[in-house]
């Protein structure tokens, strides 16, 4: 499958660094003419979307569905612990279930599991959050990249780049992703 649109999924008490980490590799996929048609947008449930420290990023799409993605990536940040629980947020999360790739970075993957979406699944987590993600799949593996049937995790917030790294070497090859890493001079 060609992947041709993104969803980027944002929200208050973000880890950034666990969205950019990922969107930069991957928007370059674009620039570079690895993946010309790829699209993306920057959606949340909320208008709202600062870090703890109060660095915001607009959405560019609110509580719209996200049944027409074809990926759809959640970052990770102390903002999780809540919106796992915030049933109003996981019904939106799974406008999802049918979309072919569902992956997260760091806690972003609570989100995952409270959608439903790793269930009898093997994943990843921020290493602290090993037992609390337990429950809710198959396993939960040490990896910095889990990848369950195009359901993609990756562990603590550096682990952002290598899945973002991870996935232009899954959409557009291996000779890709390598021009990709020079591009951003990435020795990980």
């Amino acid at each position: 499958m060609t992947i041709m649109k993104i969803a980027f999924i944002i929200f208050n008490g973000v880890t950034w660094l666990d969205m950019i980490g990922c969107y930069e590799p991957i928007t370059k996929l674009k620039s570079n003419n690895f993946l010309p048609d790829l699209s993306w947008d920057i959606c949340s449930f909320t208008e709202a979307n600062k870090d703890l420290f109060g660095l915001e990023i607009k959405p560019w799409k609110i509580k719209n569905s996200l049944a027409d993605y074809d990926a759809i990536i959640v970052p990770g940040g102390i903002g999780t612990r809540q919106l796992q629980r915030d049933k109003d947020f996981i019904t939106w999360l799974q406008t999802a279930t049918n979309v072919p790739y569902k992956i997260s970075v760091c806690t972003g993957s609570l989100l995952l599991s409270a959608a439903g979406f790793l269930t009898n699944k093997s994943a990843t987590t921020n290493y602290q959050e090993y037992e609390a993600l337990k429950p809710y799949c198959k396993q939960v593996l040490d990896k910095r990249i889990v990848d369950d049937e195009n359901t993609i995790t990756a562990g603590a917030v550096t682990a952002s780049i290598d899945l973002g790294l991870y996935l232009c070497e899954k959409w557009a090859g291996k000779q890709a992703a390598n021009v990709i890493r020079k591009k951003i001079d990435y020795h990980g």
